[in-house]
């Protein structure tokens, strides 16, 4: 609940908060998926390889899950609003330095410090919505946040491309400029303290520990981290690979990349929709588990297409766009059953599941790049895997234990 709010700023439950937290929340994806078009370009402008410029994506992830660390408990202390302005204006910043990158070691530092502005929108998006909403209601906010950011990403490679075609790679990241300087006016101006737990222990290293273990020591936690980090895995498995296989294997113009990205984003946005509408209905832990078997059938399905040699446009991008609809049910549920029976460290439990989110999907991005080899296999396999290794944490790990101690599983 808001402290002492000063007068002409909104509520915290506002629609107006809402879409300014699904703009903060989107700075991870229109950051990744932005210049996507630009990357097979980009190993002729620095003279380098796939696995090289594949870094500038991968680095991203790492520096994302890294910082979030300490994003969580620095809000847990201070609030979120004066940890997001932070965040947010190193991100301005650096975005600055990756369009004024000369060489491919500079944009990969750039990209590093960018990321580390860059995480404090969805760690501390998510738990200003736990703040407000509280751990059930959360989970539908969480939802029709999901299917409005969905728009950002199906945009940001259509925009892209034409930028890049235009203009030039380096468009892109003034554009990503602009974007984190009228993100930054918007905390500033409209969003108000949410944190009314501050725990003026968090950032004590006795306290960070017992609070982390607490979190890891928990199955039940565990499981929906690890759903949710190999869901992400299976869309950074895409980002990474997708301009390669689409442009150099399958041969779609730089121009009509971002529609091909945009058509599988829609898949997303069905998912998160549905998640929102029937939430209330049949509960977090049907829609996880529906968005399971749908998102792992999907992706086998592309598996085994690319190991039998079957690759097409659609192909590719008719089934994604299926394990997209699925990954949409998964995300907000697995998030706020995750971070729902935390509410005095929502900042701590949060930036634990962006970690381990975000550094398994940097280790798939890394070994997509390194296994590219002018076929769709590389990237078809990895998405199988990592769906099915999805499903399988929610089963062993989630729907297993809930059953375990006598709570309906259908809850």
């Amino acid at each position: 609940m808001a402290e002492g709010r000063p007068r002409g700023r909104p509520k915290a439950d506002s629609l107006l908060v809402a879409a300014l937290l699904t703009i903060c929340v989107s700075l991870g994806p229109i950051s990744t998926d932005m210049y996507l078009a630009s990357l097979p370009a980009m190993t002729q402008v620095f003279q380098t390889d796939v696995g090289s410029v594949q870094l500038t994506l991968s680095v991203f992830l790492v520096g994302f899950a890294i910082a979030q660390l300490a994003y969580g408990p620095l809000s847990d202390r201070f609030g979120r609003r004066p940890v997001m302005l932070g965040g947010i204006a190193l991100y301005a910043a650096a975005s600055v330095a990756c369009a004024l990158a000369l060489t491919i070691e500079t944009l990969i530092l750039a990209r590093l410090l960018q990321a580390i502005g860059a995480c404090c929108g969805p760690v501390l998006g998510r738990a200003v919505v736990r703040d407000v909403y509280g751990p059930e209601r959360a989970a539908t906010v969480l939802a029709y946040m999901a299917s409005a950011m969905a728009l950002v990403p199906a945009a940001a490679p259509i925009l892209g491309s034409v930028l890049h075609v235009w203009f030039g790679w380096q468009a892109n990241f003034w554009v990503l400029t602009g974007f984190g300087v009228m993100t930054l006016l918007g905390i500033y101006f409209l969003l108000d303290e949410t944190n009314a737990w501050r725990d003026p222990q968090a950032l004590r290293i006795g306290a960070l520990i017992s609070n982390y273990g607490r979190l890891l020591r928990d199955p039940v936690y565990i499981g929906y981290v690890l759903t949710i980090a190999f869901s992400y895995s299976t869309i950074f498995a895409f980002i990474s690979g997708s301009s390669f296989v689409m442009i150099q294997v399958l041969g779609v113009p730089e121009a009509y990349f971002g529609f091909c990205f945009a058509a599988v984003v829609l898949g997303y946005m069905a998912g998160s929709f549905t998640a929102g509408r029937l939430g209330s209905r049949f509960g977090i832990q049907r829609l996880i588990l529906a968005g399971g078997i749908l998102a792992a059938t999907c992706g086998l399905t592309m598996a085994l297409l690319g190991l039998l040699g079957i690759a097409h446009v659609a192909t590719v991008l008719v089934p994604f766009a299926l394990v997209m609809a699925g990954l949409g049910l998964i995300f907000p549920n697995a998030q706020a059953g995750a971070i729902g029976p935390y509410p005095k460290m929502a900042g701590t439990a949060s930036a634990l599941l962006g970690f381990l989110q975000m550094g398994l999907a940097a280790l798939v991005g890394i070994g997509v790049g390194h296994w590219h080899d002018g076929t769709v296999v590389p990237m078809t396999v990895t998405i199988g895997l990592t769906t099915s290794l999805a499903l399988a944490s929610y089963l062993l790990l989630v729907r297993r234990r809930l059953t375990k101690t006598g709570i309906s599983p259908g809850a």
